[in-house]
């Protein structure tokens, strides 16, 4: 798998997504699979807002998050939330390289996510082309954060190892890889989480993606969720008072 991120100039929301693809992307091939930092895909939306206290940011999270969970539960003051069917902290608003704004996650990530996909498709003549539009979360008991897709086009999400035998014959029972996220960790790790200026990536020759000529369905976006009551770690998630947020 080849990985390469690109440089772009300072993002702001008079600028449109499309543009910013046809300027910086280099000659796709088929097989590419396009990441995309969720930020500046919201920014072009407009979905900005000037910062002003922490209990402006506070409401917004509530508004924008499915559940969550009050500041006051959290050490680090720090809202952890379930949005878009991921755990991500503050519903993915971010102060940083914001110019003194929340960025806020696009509206609707898997439409942008779908249109994306189509325009790159049809502009270049392409069948084999994806598109992961990404964030960087954390995840328990580990230092960093990594990066998290939060929507998907033109590929298959997962692949299932499910009543495949492993090298001894073995039957697996429960194994999925998750083809998404895994492309969204690669493509965050090269363009970096600071100063940087690379909300672009390009991946190749990634071997284990099935593409797709079309958008994710309904069932496969399905397929990718896991309810707080049969997750593996439901005790722990269920343990807590979830508050609920505005999005359904």
């Amino acid at each position: 798998m080849i990985v390469k991120a690109y440089k772009t100039h300072k993002i702001s929301k008079e600028d449109s997504i499309y543009q910013i693809l046809d300027d910086y992307l280099p000659r796709l091939e088929e097989g590419s699979i396009v990441a995309i930092a969720s930020k500046i895909v919201g920014i072009c939306e407009g979905r900005v807002v000037k910062a002003e206290s922490p209990e402006q940011k506070e409401e917004l999270v509530k508004k924008e998050a499915q559940y969550y969970l009050p500041r006051e539960s959290n050490q680090y003051g720090v809202m952890i939330t379930i949005t878009n069917n991921i755990m991500v902290a503050s519903a993915g608003i971010d102060e940083s390289n914001a110019d003194g704004n929340l960025a806020l996650w696009p509206i609707d990530p898997q439409e942008s996510a779908n249109d994306i996909r189509s325009y790159l498709a049809k502009k270049l003549n392409l069948s084999r082309i994806g598109v992961v539009i990404t964030d960087s979360r954390l995840a328990p008991l580990r230092w960093g954060v990594t990066g998290v897709a939060i929507s998907h086009s033109g590929f298959r999400a997962l692949n299932s190892y499910v009543g495949k035998p492993d090298i001894y014959g073995r039957l697996m029972q429960m194994e999925k890889s998750n083809v998404a996220d895994s492309l969204a960790v690669a493509g965050v790790a090269e363009m970096g989480e600071g100063n940087e200026q690379r909300p672009l990536a390009v991946i190749t020759d990634a071997k284990f993606v099935h593409f797709q000529k079309r958008n994710p369905t309904k069932k496969e976006l399905e397929d990718l969720i896991i309810r707080l009551g049969e997750d593996v770690y439901s005790t722990m998630l269920t343990s807590v008072k979830w508050e609920r947020g505005g999005k359904e």
